[in-house]
């Protein structure tokens, strides 16, 4: 049975099986029967081609992790917990910021305290995108249900879609600069998704709580690991559902 996950990991980074053989220093026909034949490489490739490939192996071959190395992983893939987002690291936050060159993804309702506390992520995510970074940035739609109902929780009613609305004054610099993409979602979030290529913030809500009080993971994605994979997908799943906040732009 061919491996459909494994051929479209190759073609959405461009990869050829050849271009794999030639990383892993096996034969390209190897390569073919691992994609048109389903068969599993061995551990040490497995978990090169998942690192090439930036997925999971168990996402790639479900059925040869082993559960109890996969937990293992998975648990390697918690750097820190924090009690509270408040107890993040201003200089966590920087670096993240600073060394991400792929990717940087943004799910909250507002996320205010991100641009306010740290001054140079505008200016930061403009010069990434420009240099071939993709930047997706997800907030609260203010009008919808979803919002309100955040704020009504919080104890802080509609002070919640005004948060959405000042955000967004830091991110319309951002407007039309491409690469960079803000969307509105109307999501009952469970979590915040800091996202800065391989390593990602997840900030837990509870109910009651806002969510600087509440805990933060600091995840790094591990090739044989699934929990990093988890949030992503969750990412994208908010994503798949969301509309951009400005029309694009018209040429005159």
């Amino acid at each position: 049975m061919p491996n459909d996950r494994l051929r479209d990991a190759m073609l959405r980074n461009g990869l050829t099986p050849a271009a794999v053989a030639e990383h892993l220093g096996v034969d390209p026909k190897t390569v073919e029967r691992w994609v048109t034949q389903g068969r599993a490489p061995y551990p040490k490739y497995r978990h090169a081609i998942g690192a090439l490939l930036k997925e999971a192996e168990s996402y790639l071959w479900p059925n040869a992790v082993p559960a109890e190395r996969a937990n293992r992983v998975a648990q390697s893939e918690v750097v820190q917990v924090y009690p509270r987002r408040a107890a993040v690291p201003d200089d966590l936050w920087r670096r993240l910021i600073d060394q991400a060159q792929e990717y940087v993804g943004i799910l909250a309702y507002a996320g205010l305290f991100l641009p306010e506390q740290q001054s140079q992520l505008i200016p930061a995510l403009k010069a990434k995108a420009e240099q071939g970074a993709r930047i997706e940035i997800l907030l609260g739609d203010p009008d919808s249900a979803e919002v309100a109902k955040r704020g009504a929780e919080e104890g802080i009613g509609d002070a919640m879609a005004s948060k959405v609305h000042n955000v967004l004054a830091f991110y319309r610099r951002l407007r039309d600069v491409p690469g960079v993409a803000v969307h509105f979602h109307k999501t009952t979030l469970y979590n915040s998704i800091y996202c800065f290529d391989d390593e990602m913030l997840v900030n837990a809500h509870v109910f009651g709580f806002p969510a600087a009080h509440t805990p933060v993971m600091h995840l790094r994605r591990l090739a044989g690991g699934d929990l990093f994979g988890t949030y992503a997908d969750s990412f994208d799943r908010v994503w798949s559902t969301s509309v951009p906040v400005w029309a694009p732009s018209v040429a005159s």
